[in-house]
C-alpha cells in the first residue's frame, strides 16, 4: 500500500504536532519517576529498619514530655508514674565510683556524748565529666551517740531534682546538647547507650522539663537586666507546635529582646531573653514590652506600630532588611541599580567600622562628618531612579520599601547608642533556626517556654564570652538552695572569672 504523501501545507502542522506530543511525552516520563521516588520514598518512611516515622514519634514525645514535666514541677505535683513504667535498673558497675562521706559537723552529741557509727546510708548520684561519665557516691554514716542512744547524720545536699539521680553537670549537658548543640533527646540517649547508659528519650525530657522550671527565675532576672538598655533588638521566628488531638503542627513563635552596648564602648553585660507565643499577634511584644522605655531596632512588622505611638518605645529600622532586597534583585536581574544601591550602602557601613566602639558622642561625630552626606545622597538618589523604571517591578517594590524604611532608620545618625541594623536580633535567631532543623517542633505553651528559658541562658552565657555547660552545672548545683532575692549573683557575668 502506497503511503499517503505530506503535502508541503500539511508539513508546518505536523511539525508542531510532533513536537508538543514529544513535549508531553516527556513531561509524563519525569512525573513518572518523580511518582517512583515518592513510592519508595513512603514504603522506606513506613516499612524501613530506620524508619523516619519512628524517629519523627520519638521526636514527637520529647516535644510533649518536656513541658510535661516543667508544669509538674512548676505546681510542685508529685510525679504521675505510669503502672508500665519500666523498672529503673542500677548504674552498671564500671562506671568509676567518687567516694564522697559527709560526716556531722560535730564528733559528739548535743548530750556531750561520743558517737559511735552504727551504718551508713549510700545514694548513688549519676554525674557527667566531659568526655565520660563517673558516679558521685555520697556516703552519709549514721552516728548513735554512746550515752543517750540519739543519731546524728550529715544532711544530704539539696538536688537539681528532688529523688531524682542526675547531678549538675549532667543536666547541665543535656540541656546544651539539645539547645546549642541541636541534638535531640532521643539522638542523645542512643549516644548515652553507647556507655552502656539506660537513659530514655522519657527520662530525659523529664529532666529538661523540670531543669529549664528551676531555672525560670535566673531567666526571668536576665529579661529584666536586658529590658533595662536605653536600646534593644528585637526580632522573632516561627516554630511548630503540636496542636493537641489533631496530629498536626500549628505555627508559634519565638521572640528575642537582646541588649549589647559594646558597639558603644560600654561595659553593660549582653543579654538575650527570649519569649514564647502560640501565634504573632501584636498583643505579645506589647506584654513583652509593657514597661520598657526607649528605642527598639526592630523589622517592619506592623505589630509592632502600637508600641511605637502608644507605648514611649522609638522606632529603629534595619538597613540589613533594606539591602537584603536590592540584593534580592541583583542576583535574580543582575541589575546596574540595584548594584549601584548595595555599593551605597557599603559606604554607610564602612563608616559604622570605623566608629565601632567609640563613645557614642564620638560615634555622631564620625556619622555625621562621614554617613549623613552618603545616606542623604542614596534617599535622594532612589527617589530620582524611582521615576525612570517600572512601577510594579522588583526594583520599584525594593526601593519603594528602601525610602519607607530609611526615614525610620534616620534617627541612627544623630544617636551614638543606636545601630544602622538588627544584627544583634538576627544573630540571636541563628540557634534557634538551627535546632528547629533537628527538633522540628515544641510540644506545648509549656514546651516553648521550656526552650526560651534554655535560649535565654545559653545565649546569654555565650555573648558574655562564658562557657554554657561550665556555668550552667555550677549554677543547676547552687540554685537549689540560693534566696531568689540573690538570683542576680548567679547570672553570667557576676560569675565570670
Amino acid at each position: 500500500m502506497a503511503e499517503a504523501m505530506i503535502l508541503p501545507e500539511d508539513y508546518g502542522e505536523l511539525k508542531e504536532f510532533t513536537t508538543q506530543l514529544l513535549a508531553e511525552i516527556k513531561a509524563q516520563a519525569m512525573l513518572i519517576e518523580k511518582l517512583r521516588h515518592q513510592v519508595a520514598g513512603q514504603k522506606a518512611w513506613r516499612y524501613g529498619s530506620t524508619s523516619e516515622q519512628t524517629k519523627q514519634l520519638m521526636l514527637a514525645l520529647e516535644a510533649s514530655e518536656v513541658p510535661e514535666a516543667a508544669m509538674t514541677a512548676k505546681m510542685k505535683l508529685p510525679p504521675d508514674e505510669p503502672k508500665d513504667k519500666p523498672k529503673r535498673r542500677p548504674i552498671p558497675g564500671h562506671i568509676p565510683r567518687n567516694n564522697i562521706e559527709l560526716l556531722p559537723p560535730k564528733d559528739h552529741c548535743t548530750c556531750g556524748g561520743a558517737l559511735r557509727r552504727i551504718g551508713e546510708d549510700v545514694t548513688e548520684e549519676l554525674e557527667y565529666v566531659p568526655g565520660r561519665f563517673v558516679v558521685n557516691k555520697i556516703t552519709r554514716p549514721r552516728f548513735a551517740c554512746k550515752r543517750c542512744e540519739q543519731f546524728a547524720q550529715a544532711v544530704l545536699p539539696s538536688r537539681p531534682i528532688e529523688r531524682g539521680r542526675p547531678g549538675p553537670g549532667l543536666l547541665a549537658h543535656v540541656l546544651v546538647s539539645k539547645y546549642a548543640d541541636h541534638l535531640p533527646l532521643y539522638r542523645q540517649s542512643q549516644i548515652f547507650e553507647r556507655d552502656g547508659l539506660d537513659l530514655d528519650r522519657s527520662t530525659l525530657a523529664d529532666w529538661v522539663g523540670k531543669t529549664t522550671t528551676l531555672l525560670a527565675p535566673l531567666a526571668d532576672a536576665i529579661g529584666k537586666h536586658a529590658l533595662k538598655g536605653k536600646a534593644i533588638f528585637t526580632d522573632d521566628t516561627p516554630v511548630n507546635m503540636l496542636a493537641p488531638g489533631t496530629g498536626k503542627t500549628k505555627t508559634g513563635r519565638l521572640w528575642v529582646y537582646a541588649r549589647d552596648e559594646r558597639p558603644w564602648g560600654s561595659d553593660v553585660p549582653p543579654a538575650a531573653w527570649y519569649q514564647f507565643s502560640e501565634d504573632r499577634r501584636g498583643a505579645h511584644p506589647k506584654d513583652h514590652l509593657s514597661k520598657y522605655k526607649g528605642w527598639m531596632h526592630a523589622d517592619g512588622y506592623a505589630g509592632y506600630e502600637e508600641l511605637y505611638r502608644d507605648h514611649g518605645i522609638k522606632e529603629v529600622a534595619c538597613m540589613v532588611h533594606i539591602r537584603r532586597k536590592f540584593v534580592d534583585v541583583h542576583r535574580s536581574q543582575g541589575s546596574a541599580i540595584a548594584e549601584e544601591a548595595i555599593l551605597r550602602i557599603s559606604q554607610l557601613y564602612a563608616v559604622e567600622k570605623e566608629a565601632r566602639g567609640s563613645p557614642p558622642d564620638q560615634r555622631v561625630a564620625i556619622r555625621q562628618a562621614k554617613a549623613k552626606p552618603v545616606f542623604d545622597d542614596l534617599e535622594d538618589w532612589l527617589g530620582k531612579q524611582l521615576m525612570t523604571i517600572s512601577g510594579k517591578s522588583p526594583l520599584a517594590q525594593a526601593m519603594r520599601y528602601a525610602l519607607t524604611r530609611m526615614r525610620r532608620l534616620r534617627p541612627y545618625l544623630a544617636n551614638g547608642i543606636l545601630e544602622l541594623d538588627n544584627n544583634t536580633a538576627e544573630r540571636a535567631m541563628r540557634a534557634i533556626a538551627l535546632g528547629r532543623k533537628n527538633y522540628l517542633f515544641v510540644g506545648s505553651p509549656a514546651g516553648g517556654r521550656a526552650a526560651a528559658v534554655a535560649y535565654t541562658l545559653i545565649e546569654t552565657a555565650k555573648l558574655n564570652g562564658v562557657d554554657p555547660q561550665t556555668w550552667l552545672a555550677d549554677t543547676i548545683a547552687r540554685i537549689p538552695d540560693y534566696k531568689i532575692t540573690r538570683v542576680n549573683e548567679l547570672l553570667p557575668w557576676s560569675v565570670k572569672p
